[in-house]
């Protein structure tokens, strides 16, 4: 029995947090952030309000929000489980955390040797879906 390795994802603080800004936002949607304006950090955007390109990678879903991080990045970061944490402070200017006194931040784990062949197998990660 194969069991399902997750490429992304929450912890339940992350996962409350997230439930409050569907509340207020409606269905919601993820991009791991690759520097620039905001540093190195997962943005929540109400779904549809940032435009994916053809080449951005989709993780998986939080709490039926699409995770998704851009295809250079993404060799940076494919050997490692995203795990979306909260935490006190200000939010990315364009996130919807901003303003909130808190925000999302993501950790980190390396996937074991086994992991890495499963998800290679399998092939785990898509393009944008559309």
């Amino acid at each position: 029995m194969t069991t399902s390795i997750d490429r992304v994802t929450a912890t339940p603080a992350a996962l409350a947090f997230l439930g409050e800004l569907r509340r207020r936002h409606g269905p919601l949607m993820f991009f791991q952030s690759g520097g620039c304006c905001d540093g190195s950090a997962p943005m929540c955007y109400a779904a549809g309000e940032f435009n994916l390109s053809d080449s951005d990678v989709y993780l998986g879903n939080l709490d039926g929000a699409p995770f998704y991080m851009g295809l250079e990045q993404f060799g940076y970061w494919e050997h490692t489980q995203l795990i979306i944490d909260v935490v006190e402070g200000n939010g990315g200017m364009f996130s919807l955390d901003n303003g909130t006194g808190r925000r999302f931040l993501t950790r980190s784990r390396l996937f074991s040797d086994e992991e890495c062949a499963q998800l290679k197998q399998h092939n785990t990660t898509t393009r944008r879906q559309s």
